[in-house]
């Protein structure tokens, strides 16, 4: 008996070998396993997992006539947060090389069986893991509660006094540091996880991310490309320097990098999907086809899975001239919806798939309607570069001789000058629009304005008047709800607050806008960031809500 609980758990099995899975399931009912649920494929598994909990998950490596394999499924589990802490994940595969080994203890694997494994192996395994999982109940309990500075101190504690499981619990300090936003505090931790560990890539692309986190991408660089010539099938690494090369405008050298992750990790539907979002918008559309697909056959009910894929395969079918194929998406698109009836953001989706289905029905003057209710929302709050990117593709698809001038360029203008708030942002505005005329002069000339007004601003504070400086701020980010020019005047109002009588209301001011929009900063080349890091241990437990308007691309 593994322990007096045994007969509570609930176990899944995930193995496609008919043979192979029965005789498993004896095995977990001879150690005394009371439920056990049977699963042939990796998407089905993965579905299970989001929908479920499980006390105890055995899972098969590799599958037969299958591209995913069952470290794909776990590492992507604890890269969503999709694996409550308390789940006990067991490996299974047909031979174990170095490299699997050490891919698998990167993981944060409880236990690694090479087959043919007697029963009684099975057994020692989840009786060891199990008893790991009491060893950290204080920290595991913590972690599902959504307590994180309570996990924080006592996975801290064990990693300074060197007490059992020190080393798990140092790389889960590390994470929630960097959850927590202490990104300094993070990387002495995983330096030391590096210095006391020889060999372990994933401390160094935690300092990585550490130093991305600060704004220090040269750094970053160096360890990514130090990791990556010591181990070039990284996909961790080749996602971060995709993210990297992404914020410095360099997308066809960032398409390299997430492909390449993409294809390392095939069973990752992330990373199809950000690989399929930037070859979108980098106008290969073949590729971004391939990899959008790909994610439809994962599966459209995952959690994972992001409604602007859908969008994205129906203007790429819509180009085509597909018609079935672009009416197809629109109507996945609307039972998508029905599934969250309360999303703003997937009712634009579907307003947008509609434009679509009208311009292929020759209804022109509909879609143009349509087209402006949707541009008449580009000054709310909840519109974001995600939203505004959307609209210039839809505007960028009608033909030039049906699509009104003036409509259209008061749009790209507004928009322009709302999301121009750095040259990556303007790069993937005129991505958007397919890098046609006039918008792409239209938002260059915007992203030229918004740096004239931060250039005038700084002479003003250099000549001594810096609060002339942060009401100019203000005045044009209140009138174009541009977050770099509002987070300039609150800084600016924050540092000279003995000089500027009304800094107060100014940092107030401009901090009440800012809260009321949408962050600009999240969304670059059809890659939404989730806040989560690629290869980090999941740092909070419970299963998130399948909220589509918090969905990663």
């Amino acid at each position: 008996m593994i322990d007096r609980d045994i007969h509570l758990a609930r176990a899944l099995l995930v193995e496609n070998n008919p043979l192979l899975r029965s005789v498993a399931a004896a095995q977990l009912r001879d150690v005394g396993v009371g439920h056990i649920t049977q699963a042939t494929r990796v998407n089905d598994a993965r579905l299970l997992l989001e929908r479920e909990s499980f006390d105890i998950v055995v899972c098969n490596r590799e599958f037969e006539e299958s591209d995913f394999s069952g470290q794909d499924l776990l590492d992507e589990l604890r890269r969503e947060n999709l694996l409550p802490h308390s789940t006990v994940f067991i490996m299974v595969t047909a031979q174990a090389s170095y490299s699997q080994v050490v891919e698998a203890g990167e993981a944060a694997l409880d236990g690694f069986l090479v087959r043919p494994y007697t029963a009684a192996l099975l057994s020692e395994r989840i009786r060891e893991a199990r008893k790991r999982k009491r060893e950290l109940s204080d920290v595991l309990r913590a972690l599902d509660a959504g307590e994180t500075e309570v996990a924080l101190v006592h996975a801290v504690k064990r990693f300074q006094e060197q007490q059992p499981y020190w080393g798990y619990c140092g790389r889960l300090s590390a994470e929630l540091l960097l959850t927590l936003e202490r990104p300094d505090d993070a990387r002495k931790v995983f330096d030391r996880l590096s210095q006391t560990r020889k060999g372990v890539q994933w401390a160094r692309l935690g300092s990585a991310r550490c130093f991305m986190a600060q704004g220090d991408d040269a750094s970053a660089r160096k360890i990514i490309a130090e990791v990556l010539a010591a181990e070039p099938t990284s996909a961790d690494a080749h996602d971060l320097q995709g993210r990297i090369l992404v914020d410095q405008c360099n997308f066809d050298a960032a398409l390299a990098e997430y492909r390449k992750a993409a294809e390392l990790t095939p069973g990752c539907m992330l990373r199809a999907q950000h690989a399929g979002a930037l070859a979108f918008y980098q106008g290969y559309t073949e590729e971004s086809m391939m990899w959008l697909e790909r994610t439809l056959n994962m599966g459209v009910r995952s959690k994972l899975f992001d409604a602007l894929s859908l969008l994205l395969i129906a203007m790429l079918r819509f180009d085509k001239g597909d018609v079935p194929g672009t009416l197809a998406m629109r109507e996945q698109l609307r039972r998508y919806c029905e599934r969250f009836p309360n999303s703003t953001r997937l009712r634009r989706f579907q307003m947008a798939s509609d434009v679509l289905a009208k311009l292929l029905g020759l209804q022109q003057a509909a879609a143009l309607q349509a087209l402006e209710t949707l541009a008449s929302h580009a000054m709310e709050g909840d519109f974001d570069l995600e939203a505004a990117n959307v609209l210039l593709a839809l505007w960028s698809r009608v033909p030039v001789t049906a699509r009104p001038a003036a409509p259209h360029e008061a749009l790209v203008e507004r928009i322009g000058m709302r999301f121009c708030v750095s040259k990556s942002m303007a790069e993937v505005l005129t991505a958007a629009a397919q890098r046609a005329e006039p918008a792409v002069g239209l938002i260059r000339r915007c992203q030229a304005r918004i740096s004239s007004v931060t250039e005038r601003a700084m002479e003003l504070s250099l000549k001594g008047d810096p609060g002339e400086a942060a009401r100019l701020l203000l005045r044009s980010g209140e009138e174009t709800l541009n977050a770099k020019l509002l987070e300039m005047a609150g800084i600016l109002a924050k540092r000279h607050l003995a000089a500027i009588p009304e800094a107060q209301d100014l940092i107030q001011r401009s901090a009440d806008i800012l809260r009321s929009c949408n962050s600009s900063a999240s969304h670059i080349a059809g890659i939404q960031r989730s806040g989560r890091s690629p290869g980090g241990l999941q740092v909070r437990g419970r299963k998130p809500s399948a909220n589509p308007d918090k969905v990663a691309a």
